[in-house]
């Protein structure tokens, strides 16, 4: 019997301004003592000046926001997040604002983890490279938690997953948990503008990246499709806009909906995810963002996986309302009008690297989904790496 569960725990509010409701919902989840978890770019750019003047000018209420963490680093590192983690519990804090992008949000869901369970070392606990709880072994985390995405990109503000960089082992893990995801979610666009062109167009990527590989998932069915396929339109229409008007924020708006649905595709369709595999090691062994890995690979693997992705070719065509033939064309035409690179010539990837490369791709619990061969990934990598 094929038994499917769909479920969406997170509360979502969007429009220009709502970032002005975090306090009264704080309040109204009973917390006392708010900490915001973010980087540091988001707070000297002023983002987060903008959400704790909320606080500031917010009716007399019993929540506070008492402090700023600001030392995420990309990819969430266990070090970055075991900090903060130390932060929340001298702070006393019963309350969780993320505000940022991908990394930030995924350190949040996993700093809330190590509070409820009293976790100390986050790359200790977690010594496999997907860890996954399930209800009803998986038990509510009383923590009150809002998440505030600054880039369109990866839903990370609605998804059970974590993905955090284990340092040491320099390998992506995966935290899944159905309640680790934020209690409620807010989508401001205004919060979004100040993201530069070139972040704005492979965040967009991200978010396309989710939407493609969930439809073509061999788990995928009616809901995941639906949800991808209005991902995917959204994105096409206006991904163009918001990097050439990063002030508009109808656009802006669309995008931070096209992510939270390409996650939540990408999430239930769980299973073939070679585009993502690839960019895992990418982002291990050489540091790059993720999105900008899967806006590299998501052209690229699927030009050698033509087989893998041909049953449902001619779906997605009648979606873009192209030819099937120009589907991978057609993606690569996006690539080409926000700006983004072919391959990964900004990087240091040497030749030495390869031999590494193919082992974390092939030792990522995700390639299970979809095993690539060691010539496949040569193939690939002789494409994108960047040097000659």
């Amino acid at each position: 019997m094929n038994i499917r569960t769909f479920q969406q725990r997170t509360i979502v509010h969007s429009g220009i301004g709502s970032h002005s409701l975090v306090p009264q919902l704080f309040q109204g989840m009973n917390a006392k003592r708010v900490v915001i978890i973010t980087d540091s770019q988001l707070v000297d750019s002023g983002v987060v000046k903008q959400v704790q003047a909320t606080f500031a000018s917010a009716p007399a209420q019993s929540t506070e926001m008492i402090g700023v963490y600001a030392g995420i680093e990309q990819d969430a590192s266990c070090s970055s997040i075991n900090r903060a983690v130390q932060y929340v519990r001298e702070q006393k804090a019963d309350g969780l604002l993320a505000i940022g992008g991908g990394s930030v949000l995924d350190a949040v869901k996993a700093i809330k983890y190590c509070m409820a369970h009293e976790i100390l070392d986050v790359g200790s606990a977690f010594t496999i490279g997907i860890y996954k709880e399930e209800w009803p072994r998986a038990k509510p985390m009383p923590i009150p938690h809002i998440s505030i995405p600054t880039t369109a990109g990866t839903g990370s503000e609605i998804s059970p997953i974590s993905v955090i960089f284990n340092e040491q082992r320099k390998q992506k893990m995966n935290l899944i948990h159905p309640y680790i995801a934020s209690d409620m979610a807010v989508l401001d666009p205004k919060l979004t503008v100040g993201l530069p062109p070139f972040i704005t167009a492979f965040t967009g990527f991200d978010a396309l990246t989710h939407a493609i590989e969930a439809f073509f998932s061999p788990k995928a069915y009616s809901i995941t499709d639906a949800v991808a396929i209005q991902a995917i339109q959204l994105i096409f229409k206006h991904l163009p806009i918001a990097v050439a008007d990063g002030q508009n924020l109808s656009a802006r708006m669309e995008m931070l909906y096209a992510s939270l649905m390409g996650i939540t595709a990408f999430s239930y369709a769980l299973h073939a995810i070679p585009i993502h595999n690839l960019a895992h090691a990418y982002g291990a062994l050489f540091r790059i963002p993720h999105g900008l890995a899967n806006s590299v690979l998501l052209p690229v693997v699927m030009e050698h996986l033509q087989t893998f992705y041909e049953p449902k070719m001619k779906k997605l065509a009648s979606v873009l309302k192209i030819d099937s033939h120009h589907v991978i064309p057609s993606i690569r035409d996006l690539q080409a009008n926000v700006g983004l690179p072919t391959g990964f010539s900004d990087f240091q990837i040497t030749p030495d690297n390869e031999e590494a490369l193919i082992q974390n791709v092939q030792d990522d619990p995700i390639a299970k989904g979809y095993p690539l061969s060691t010539t496949l990934i040569r193939q690939i990598h002789q494409q994108v790496k960047g040097y000659h």
